[in-house]
C-alpha cells in the first residue's frame, strides 16, 4: 500500500535534510514596499538574524497564440529572511507567501512550536484575507553509509512503487545510470501530493568541501491544500498534511530500513 496506517514513530537516525511549511496568500503590497519592522520586532527574540534580497520572478507570456503575444518581465520580489541564532530555523516572507523551514527536524510538535508565534504575529499584523495554498514538504536523503547498510540494495530498503526498473529482479542496481519517479496524487480530503523519488548524488555547494561520492536515495514528499483557507483552519489543515506525509513515508520504506532508522513509538 502506498499509504501506511501504521503507528507513528520517532526515528533516532532520521534522514531528513529539510522540512518546509509554506502558506501562500493574496498579494499584500505593503510587505514589498515597507520594511517589516513590526513583524521583526515580534519574533526577533527567536529569529534575531535578518537579511533581504531581491529575486527575479520567471518571465510571463501574455497574449499567447495572438499577434499581441509578448514576454513580460515582472518586477523583482523582495524576500525578507529571519533566521534563528543557531542557523537551523528560517522564516521567509514575501508579498505572496510566508514560510518556515528547518534543517533540524526532530518531531512534528517542535515544528509547530516554532511556527505558532511567527504565524500568529504575521496574521495579526498583515491580516491576510485567507490562504490560497498551504504546503508541507519533507525532503528525505537516505544514506546507506550513515545507517550502516552499505552493500544492501535499494530494493531491500525501498518499496517497489518508488524504484521503477530497479524493483525488477533481473536488473542490477549498478547498471542503472538514471532512474526517478515523479508522481502527483489527489487525496480523499481534497489535498494534493507531489512525490519525487530516486537515487542520486547530492551536490555540495561549498567549494572547500570535496564532492560526496555516495549514491543516496532521495524521497521528496510535498503535500498541499488549495482553496481559500481562513486563518483559524490552518492548524487543522497542517495536521492533515502532516498525516499524509507520515503515512507516505512509512509506506515507502521496508521493515529493514525502518529498523535501521532506530524507531521508537510515539
Amino acid at each position: 500500500m502506498l499509504f501506511s496506517n501504521q503507528d507513528r514513530y520517532h526515528y533516532a537516525r532520521c534522514q531528513l535534510r529539510e522540512v518546509i511549511c509554506q502558506l501562500r496568500f493574496p498579494t499584500i503590497l505593503s510587505i514589498q514596499t515597507q520594511e517589516p519592522d513590526l513583524f521583526q520586532e515580534s519574533i526577533r527574540r527567536d529569529f534575531p538574524l535578518y537579511s533581504a534580497r531581491k529575486e527575479a520572478p520567471p518571465p510571463r507570456v501574455t497574449g499567447a497564440g495572438t499577434p499581441q503575444q509578448k514576454v513580460e518581465t515582472p518586477p523583482p520580489v523582495i524576500n525578507h529572511t529571519f533566521v534563528s541564532a543557531d542557523g537551523l530555523w528560517k522564516i521567509n516572507l514575501t508579498r505572496d507567501f510566508f514560510a518556515l523551514s528547518t534543517l533540524r527536524y526532530s518531531h512534528w510538535e517542535e515544528l509547530v512550536e516554532h511556527l505558532d508565534r511567527p504565524l500568529a504575529e504575521f496574521i495579526r499584523i498583515y491580516e491576510p484575507a485567507f490562504f490560497q495554498r498551504i504546503g508541507l514538504r519533507y525532503v528525505n536523503i537516505l544514506s546507506r553509509k550513515a545507517l550502516d547498510l552499505e552493500g544492501r540494495p535499494w530494493s531491500a530498503l525501498i518499496q517497489p512503487a518508488y524504484l521503477g526498473v530497479m524493483a525488477e529482479p533481473d536488473v542490477e542496481e549498478g547498471d542503472v545510470t538514471k532512474s526517478s519517479l515523479d508522481t502527483e496524487l489527489k487525496c480523499a480530503d481534497g489535498s494534493h501530493v507531489k512525490i519525487h523519488a530516486g537515487p542520486g548524488m547530492v551536490k555540495v555547494n561549498n567549494p572547500k568541501v570535496p564532492p560526496d561520492p555516495e549514491v543516496k536515495f532521495i524521497l521528496d514528499l510535498d503535500c498541499s491544500q488549495g482553496g481559500n483557507t481562513p486563518g483559524p483552519q490552518v492548524p487543522g489543515t497542517l495536521d492533515a498534511l502532516h498525516g499524509h506525509a507520515l503515512s507516505l513515508f512509512r509506506g515507502a520504506i521496508t521493515s529493514e530500513l525502518h529498523a535501521a532508522l532506530d524507531p521508537s513509538p510515539m
